[in-house]
């Protein structure tokens, strides 16, 4: 298993409809590193965003779309989606504020 740094755990946020609604119970999804874990996650989401403590963190792996191109079938990257619940005394997470 490769030596993951926490800043390298976060991709980036999901923006979907499913998971803006998710953000009024404190449910934050985003994209993480395939090989990271929940533990992982969990330190790199208290030590991105300053006041925030995770209760639960949910993971779910994608495997790649089969793509074509002509005669040449081939697979686009995996990709591994993260599902954070915060506490309830916990602090908003910023990035999300605006949307």
């Amino acid at each position: 298993m490769a030596d993951i740094k926490y800043y390298d755990v976060i991709l980036k946020p999901v923006i979907t409809e499913k998971s803006m609604a998710g953000m009024g119970d404190k449910k934050y999804t985003f994209l993480v590193h395939p090989e990271a874990n929940k533990s992982q996650i969990k330190e790199a989401v208290e030590k991105m965003f300053e006041g925030t403590k995770v209760a639960r963190v949910n993971t779910m792996n994608y495997q790649g779309k089969k793509k074509r191109r002509g005669m040449v079938v081939g697979r686009t990257s995996k990709t591994k989606k993260a599902i954070v619940q915060l506490t309830q005394d916990s602090k908003d997470i910023e990035i999300f504020a605006g949307l």
